[in-house]
């Protein structure tokens, strides 16, 4: 089996992690644990006058943000379960086509990914990255909700 988790390095992405942690997978399953993360979308936005060098410095707090995030849940995942192979890429994009298209080349038989939870105005201006991807994917998609206390 192949799965791709995929995390933005928030707290619903956090809880998804611990929860995919104690997941029961088949032997020789991989996970590839990605995120996707806006770089060069800001440059399209710049106001006049603005040093580029703010905008590569924003896009280099992204990618290691990102990188921060995939090697976060990988050790989170790999404490549960040190025998599962997991791979981690953080990849520039925009999140609801690059999930998909990952999914596609990976040969992922699985998405899983974590819900913000926002409600129906918040996702009509925000859009929903876990709804997008679970209407475009061509395999399933787990979207895990962050449990409230």
């Amino acid at each position: 089996m192949k799965i791709i988790l995929a995390t933005d390095g928030s707290p619903f992405s956090l809880a998804m992690v611990k929860d995919f942690a104690h997941w029961t997978l088949p032997l020789n399953t991989k996970v590839k644990i990605i995120s996707v993360y806006d770089g060069d979308t800001l440059m399209n936005v710049a106001p006049m006058g603005v040093l580029t060098e703010y905008y590569d410095d924003a896009n280099m707090n992204s990618l290691q943000f990102a990188e921060k995030s995939v090697a976060a849940a990988a050790e989170i995942i790999r404490n549960k379960n040190p025998e599962l192979a997991v791979l981690t890429q953080a990849i520039e994009g925009v999140p609801k086509t690059v999930i998909v298209d990952e999914a596609e080349k990976f040969g992922a038989d699985l998405i899983v990914l974590g819900s913000h939870g926002y409600g129906l105005i918040d996702r009509l201006l925000l859009g929903s990255v876990s709804q997008s991807v679970a209407l475009h994917a061509k395999c399933s998609v787990e979207i895990v909700r962050k449990k409230t206390i």
